[in-house]
């Protein structure tokens, strides 16, 4: 049940509560006040026998009929009064004790009119209709403000650090939301301090990089050359990724639209991460109005991070303008599917820094194509990248 739902349902139970109790309530207040009159008019018959043995005022001395409930109360000394059932009516005794004679007196309860009960009846209906509405409306508003913030809460979630939710009001809501907001602020403002402590430290390494490339070219043939120009090697390639990231982040790339195959494209992306363990199939091919050095980006950095962290085969599928890279492995961890690629996150210790799938990601936003992870059933990982918004023909066979 939704929230407003929830607050509706309490509103309307609350004001059917209150109904049905004053319903209860009113019928007993008049029992109170016409046993008050009786006990008023037999003080005042009671005074009046005592001056001169007359009883008055309806008062009657040791009347036959007298409820023996009540008589045995008043013969052991008490005033009291005593409510009894006649016929549809009901009539209130008054007795006390006067020596050794009792005293009592009745009367007809005035019983709630015909127009008194139609009329709290009515009342009670529209109220309660009357509250359920008030009580829709303040849901509907609370829900909707609630519906908004939780929105712009999953904007922010997914990245947007710009994004803030609204605030309007002096309600405990609008508190929420101003601290949800300045913890957004603190938060946006944090990693785009660490952003750019990422990308001055790749830009400072940059030359000393560059330097030991040269010099590890310079060093003669033999085992030890080899393990210094891989490490400076990947050195390298993590400094420029890292830099790479750094660009997507500030949001000034733009893609260099030409018309390409997207088969093609996906040749060479297999043919750059040069293992035999992949395979590729292309169900239909497609001209695409595109980035080709972008998408190649992407479909190497998917297929590498298959290689890497999956099992073989490696299937690449390319049909249409979509296309799928899918492992045997394990399957994506759960943050990833959930969050996304996330820099410096991956579930393999030892096995990366998260770079590759966050610059996939990036660069297909760049190209306003759509990457999706999943895991299929019967195992493995599954990234699909959709580039159907950039198709314009299907290829000429031949």
């Amino acid at each position: 049940m939704g929230l407003r739902l929830k607050i509706g349902a309490t509103i309307t139970a609350t004001a059917a509560l209150a109904a049905l109790v004053t319903g209860v309530q009113v019928p007993r207040l008049m029992e109170d006040r016409a046993r008050d009159q009786a006990m008023e008019r037999l003080g005042i018959a009671e005074r009046g026998y005592r001056e001169d043995g007359q009883a008055r005022f309806g008062a009657r001395v040791n009347p036959p009929n007298l409820p023996d409930e009540l008589r045995r109360t008043v013969l052991d000394g008490r005033r009291a009064t005593y409510v009894q059932a006649y016929g549809e009516r009901r009539q209130i005794w008054a007795a006390t004790s006067v020596g050794d004679d009792i005293l009592a007196l009745k009367q007809f309860e005035d019983p709630l009119s015909d127009e008194l009960q139609a009329g709290m009846f009515r009342a009670g209906v529209v109220g309660t209709a009357v509250a359920t509405l008030i009580g829709l409306l303040l849901a509907t508003r609370l829900g909707r403000r609630l519906r908004l913030s939780a929105r712009r809460a999953e904007q922010i979630t997914g990245g947007d650090l710009d994004a803030r939710l609204p605030q309007s009001g002096r309600d405990e809501i609008t508190t929420l939301t101003r601290a949800v907001n300045t913890m957004a602020d603190a938060l946006a403002e944090r990693l785009r301090a660490e952003r750019e402590v990422t990308a001055n430290i790749a830009h400072e390494l940059r030359t000393p990089v560059a330097g030991l490339v040269a010099a590890a070219g310079l060093l003669p043939d033999g085992r030890a050359e080899s393990m210094v120009k891989e490490r400076v090697a990947r050195m390298r390639d993590l400094m420029e990724d890292v830099l790479e990231v750094a660009r997507l982040d500030n949001g000034g790339e733009e893609a260099d639209v030409r018309l390409v195959e997207l088969g093609a494209l996906a040749r060479r992306a297999v043919r750059a991460v040069e293992h035999s363990g992949v395979r590729l199939d292309i169900v239909a091919d497609a001209l695409l109005e595109t980035d080709a050095r972008r998408v190649e980006r992407v479909l190497t950095n998917l297929v590498s991070n298959a290689l890497r962290h999956g099992a073989e085969p490696v299937v690449v599928e390319v049909e249409g303008g979509v296309v799928r890279v899918r492992d045997r492995g394990a399957g994506f961890p759960e943050h990833l599917l959930a969050h996304g690629p996330r820099r410096f996150q991956t579930s393999a210790v030892g096995k990366g820094l998260g770079l590759g799938l966050t610059i996939a990601a990036g660069q297909a936003r760049v190209l306003g194509a759509r990457l999706t992870f999943t895991n299929p059933e019967g195992g493995g990982a599954r990234a699909v990248l959709d580039l159907s918004g950039a198709v314009r023909e299907e290829p000429p066979e031949g």
